[in-house]
């Protein structure tokens, strides 16, 4: 007899202490059934801090938990208090994992052997499922539009994120036969987008494994930016994709022919020029490369190829405990993603129709360029309404303006102007500055202006980059923005 209970449970708890604040995002789903074994799966994200504890073992129930939150904290002694936390729970994890790893010793069993049971059981897929109907909630959440469009949207938006989870965890998830694959690209066929992807970029990523060491070679194209950064961890895990090193390619040595090799490893090769350092704990991490175009029609994209130094690409065969990480990585990755980002839309409507400077060590914690100083809002216009954006660029490689839907996609730039760049904009001769109209339709008036359209839109996120400014943070030049009639901007 098989009895099972979902529940979703999506709390927001402010100012919970007189010294701080503290913003809480809960999803939990809890699934119980009356069987022969117990899976714990627990995601825990304190601000720049991620855990994950699996295990499983023989007992008489099955309970899965996942725990997608993020906490922010604002003061010395909390900074103090949480890196004490992490400590913490680090040690217990790790010795929680230790000790399952005794009992099933125990009964001659490994983590391999469970993961099999699962697998054929049916519980690894059952679980996966379960996990991304949870995620559903989201859709739901505080703050989210509720209106058939919006909603519409965000539900394309998971199935999106799906897509790309799977792509990335399971079909290129293997360190020992890296490969660069293009997974959040909004010129692809089957576009997948999320967290304020920038139109003016191409993302390329692989799997690596922080303890060995990776050759990267190819060539440098044409396009205006390029970089190369390592990340540690993944979505929900530990390290949560902070970059933990990072380079443009000003900084490396570039042959004359464009061509380039890159390392990337624990330890420098000997004779190597390149070399990027990744991180031996924890050992799971990513390579992510941007490539920032000026003007897609005349620039080359760089080409690249990465191996394990000293040795050839050679996959490992497909194991059941490789299927189970894989796609729990991929329901904590949908989960994860999908609730950061909507807390942050939640967030940005505070200051609507504005745009704030973003908090840089939060966008370098989640695997932001840390050469970009980033303006993160919300926007909301009527359609006889216009929202303006002033702005002086100050001296920088480039900049540009994005518009997004609620869920920090970026409009479909395949079709629509949606988005300006240092490059392609029009600018005012009087003073080299540069107006943004965000508008249903083109305004009729005389000053030099960028037109960009809402894409049938009401409501959305939007962001502006200054790229390797040349001023220092307090010396920025902060964007204007209004809105106005369409009829005062035509007059």
């Amino acid at each position: 007899m098989m009895k099972k209970i979902n529940v979703i449970v999506l709390p927001h708890f402010d100012d919970l202490v007189a010294v701080g604040a503290l913003s809480l995002s809960l999803s939990l789903s809890l699934s119980l059934s009356l069987s022969l074994s117990l899976s714990l799966s627990l995601s825990l994200s304190l601000s720049h801090f991620s855990l994950i504890v699996r295990t499983d073992r023989i007992a008489r129930a099955r309970v899965c938990v996942y725990v997608v939150s993020a906490v922010r904290w604002q003061s010395h002694w909390l900074s103090q208090t949480r890196h004490s936390i992490k400590r913490s729970v680090l040690g217990l994890a790790n010795l929680y994992k230790a000790g399952v790893k005794f009992y099933l010793s125990l009964w001659g069993e490994t983590f391999e052997d469970v993961a099999a049971r699962r697998v054929v059981s049916g519980t690894t897929w059952d679980e996966f499922c379960d996990s991304l109907k949870a995620a559903g909630a989201v859709v739901m959440s505080k703050g989210t539009p509720k209106d058939p469009f919006n909603q519409a949207e965000g539900y394309r938006y998971l199935s999106r994120l799906v897509r790309g989870g799977l792509e990335n965890f399971i079909e290129n998830a293997d360190p020992r036969a890296p490969r660069f694959t293009s997974i959040a690209n909004g010129l692809r066929a089957a576009p997948v987008k999320l967290g304020a992807d920038n139109p003016d970029n191409l993302y390329e990523n692989a799997t690596i494994d922080g303890r060995l060491t990776y050759r990267i070679w190819g060539h440098r194209g044409t396009v205006d930016m390029l970089g190369f950064g390592v990340q540690a961890g993944q979505y929900g895990k530990p390290g949560g994709l902070k970059t933990v090193a990072y380079k443009e390619v000003d900084d490396l040595t570039i042959n004359p022919d464009g061509s380039f090799e890159i390392f990337v490893g624990p330890e420098k090769p000997a004779g190597a020029i390149n070399y990027l350092q990744s991180v031996t704990e924890p050992p799971q991490g990513m390579i992510i490369v941007r490539q920032t175009f000026g003007d897609r029609r005349k620039e080359a994209a760089a080409t690249m190829q990465i191996e394990v130094h000293g040795q050839k690409n050679v996959p490992t065969p497909l194991t059941c405990s490789a299927l189970d990480e894989g796609l729990n990585s991929t329901a904590l990755f949908v989960g994860g993603a999908s609730m950061m980002f909507a807390r942050w839309a939640d967030g940005f409507q505070k200051h609507a129709n504005q745009l704030p400077l973003f908090d840089q060590k939060l966008s370098d914690s989640v695997g932001g360029n840390p050469n970009i100083r980033y303006y993160h809002s919300y926007w909301a216009i009527d359609a006889d309404e216009a929202l303006v954006i002033e702005a002086k660029p100050p001296p920088c490689r480039t900049w540009n303006f994005q518009l997004n839907n609620y869920w920090t996609e970026s409009l479909d730039y395949r079709y629509f102007d949606v988005h300006t760049n240092k490059f392609i904009a029009t600018y005012d001769d009087k003073d080299n500055s540069v107006c943004i109209v965000v508008a249903d339709r083109p305004p009729q008036m005389s000053r030099p202006h960028n037109y960009l359209t809402t894409d049938g839109h009401r409501c959305g996120t939007m962001c502006f980059r200054w790229c390797m400014p040349e001023v220092s943070d307090e010396d920025l030049p902060h964007p204007k923005i209004k809105v106005v009639k369409l009829t005062e901007l035509e007059q």
